[in-house]
């Protein structure tokens, strides 16, 4: 059985989630299957294991994308695998996994910053009902989602008549180190668009003296005056996009991962520092209490105080440590060679 796994939505230099995923599940994949992969830059390879057979076809923002089932007929694919619910399907003569990350743009309108302003547009009406989502699914053979969640939600709305599977997210391997000195440090990783909801870490750390909040990601300079004159002189510290080394060197000595968001589809940030025996200080939204289990503090996401208090309880060395071995056991459960071989029983079924 030839399968082919659609990589253009890799980004080219750094990740964000989507291409992350893509990297993990076919790196994984690969070791279990022969497998080909579709691009639209070349540079996207840089990403993907060494060596693995590859065909260029249009980007997924093209205006050939309802018809690019025409370009990958020529692969022979008998199955096609898409980290997206969006790549063409008219003309087809393969199956098609496609994938649904989350519900997120229903409720937090607001399109990725790094899509053309055609896309952003469509993307903002495409968001507007649910019928072009129910068309979308309902073209495939089978729909993957990251997390039982997201599952939830698509069986609630109605969104696919196909069956759907969890292939949860992963963290990247990364080098088996000790923990460092745990300090008086959180960590934030993620956009600040939002529904990410930066606001509650940052107000809180007014609450919290001899405390810093690292935030990882790129900011704008309007974005870093707001989340200052919330949180207060010195508490914060912008990585402004740190690399995958920095955040591991952070988040191996910090007392605990954060965030606020009101909405996700997984939230990987939470399994990345729990892989470090990092406890999560984090909104109590269904998702996240999925994902961290006792590894995390769910606290409502407008509750500043009761976010301030969930880190100063893990001040206390016992209620830490307990919480810091519950994150590495919880962690253990999200592998990428586990969701691999969901996503391998599904593709060749």
């Amino acid at each position: 059985m030839k399968i082919v796994v659609d990589c253009r939505y890799l980004r080219v230099g750094r990740h964000d989630g989507i291409s992350r995923y893509t990297a993990g599940i076919v790196t994984a994949l690969a070791r279990l299957h022969p497998i080909e992969v579709l691009v639209s830059d070349e540079r996207q390879l840089e990403h993907l294991p060494a060596g693995l057979p590859w065909h260029h076809v249009s980007a997924p923002t093209s205006w050939r994308e309802p018809f690019v089932a025409r370009q990958v007929r020529r692969t022979g694919a008998d199955v096609v695998f898409s980290p997206m619910q969006t790549m063409g399907t008219w003309g087809r003569d393969y199956r098609v996994v496609l994938t649904l990350h989350d519900l997120i743009y229903y409720r937090h309108p607001t399109p990725p910053r790094n899509l053309p302003a055609p896309v952003r547009l469509l993307w903002r009406a495409f968001h507007l009902a649910w019928w072009p989502q129910r068309l979308l699914l309902n073209r495939a053979d089978e729909v993957v989602t990251v997390s039982e969640t997201t599952r939830d939600l698509i069986a609630r709305h109605r969104l696919t008549r196909r069956p759907v599977t969890v292939v949860p997210n992963a963290p990247d391997p990364a080098p088996d180190l000790p923990r460092g000195e745990r300090t008086r440090s959180l960590v934030y990783m993620g956009s600040f668009m939002p529904y990410k909801n930066v606001e509650l870490p940052a107000r809180a750390m007014a609450q919290l003296p001899g405390w810093e909040l690292h935030l990882m990601s790129p900011v704008t300079p309007e974005q870093r005056a707001r989340l200052e004159a919330l949180a207060g002189e010195g508490t914060l510290v912008f990585h402004d996009g740190a690399s995958d080394e920095v955040y591991r060197d952070v988040l191996r000595g910090a007392t605990a991962l954060v965030s606020g968001s009101r909405d996700e589809g997984f939230g990987l940030p939470l399994v990345e520092a729990m892989a470090l025996g990092t406890p999560l200080v984090v909104s109590d939204i269904p998702v996240f209490r999925e994902v961290g289990g006792a590894a995390g503090t769910y606290v409502d996401p407008d509750d500043v105080d009761g976010f301030a208090g969930a880190v100063r309880a893990l001040d206390d060395p016992a209620t830490w440590a307990e919480r810091s071995a519950a994150a590495r056991l919880r962690a253990a459960g999200y592998d990428w060679d586990i969701s691999a071989k969901t996503l391998l029983t599904l593709l060749v079924g």
